[in-house]
């Protein structure tokens, strides 16, 4: 049976890893570590980066894995492009579960921006009070424009992220008439979010259409040419597949 490597950290990639233990399959699961407590996995699972992509590489050949699956948040590039060469240089078949990014609707106020400075820069100048839905990988750059954020985070961060900001501790996914109550309590006048599609987040845009409130939406990164699929059905699919002898 062929060794599969999940590389997960998304709410489908946890979904993938139910099915593929229910269906038996000889399966790892890949967290890259950026959470203290991860969501538990009925899969075998290893926590951290594999050390770029030589690192991936190796651990390809001595694990004898036959197949990968990317199901990486939308904006874990970095891996997802190590997942590409690495696979390509071993021969190891390589899938992206990748879902459909957000688009806006009617009753939206959107401004789309390609990076984290770009978000920063379409923020105004006169202070707001800003909801930073973006996790906690790139909240530094914001310290340029003094307004309040608001921070949506997992894990307590051990020291305030920015100078005037405030801490919420949840785990999505989450409920648009809860996400409309966070932003009346407190009074956001701005939203800044990454595209990363799905159900999970996509509540405080619905609510932030409700309340008129504007989003700073910043695009996804792009990734080399890849095989992709839209849901676990179509990556069950792919694996059965009589060349991946699983």
């Amino acid at each position: 049976m062929t060794r599969i490597l999940l590389l997960g950290g998304t709410t489908e990639a946890s979904a993938l890893a139910r099915t593929l233990a229910a269906a038996g399959k000889d399966a790892v699961f890949s967290y890259a570590g950026r959470t203290d407590s991860p969501v538990a996995q009925p899969l075998p699972t290893r926590i951290g980066g594999f050390g770029g992509i030589d690192g991936l590489v190796e651990y390809l050949r001595a694990e004898r894995i036959g197949a990968v699956v990317d199901a990486t948040h939308p904006f874990a590039a970095q891996m997802s492009r190590n997942a590409v060469e690495a696979c390509g240089r071993v021969g190891v078949p390589l899938l992206g579960l990748q879902r459909a990014a957000w688009v806006a609707a009617a009753g939206d106020n959107w401004v789309h921006v390609g990076s984290m400075e770009a978000a920063v820069d379409a923020l105004p100048d006169a202070q707001a009070r800003v909801f930073l839905a973006i996790g906690k990988q790139n909240l530094g750059c914001f310290a340029a424009k003094q307004h309040h954020y608001l921070l949506r985070l997992v894990d307590a961060p051990a020291v305030a992220p920015l100078p005037d900001c405030t801490v919420v501790l949840a785990r999505g996914p989450f409920e648009v008439e809860s996400d409309k109550a966070l932003l009346m309590q407190h009074n956001i006048s701005h939203i800044v979010a990454k595209n990363a599609g799905g159900a999970g987040a996509e509540a405080k845009l619905i609510a932030a259409r409700a309340l008129g409130i504007p989003v700073v939406m910043i695009e996804r990164p792009a990734l080399p040419a890849r095989e992709v699929a839209a849901s676990v059905a179509e990556v069950m699919g792919w694996l059965s597949h009589a060349d991946l002898g699983v």
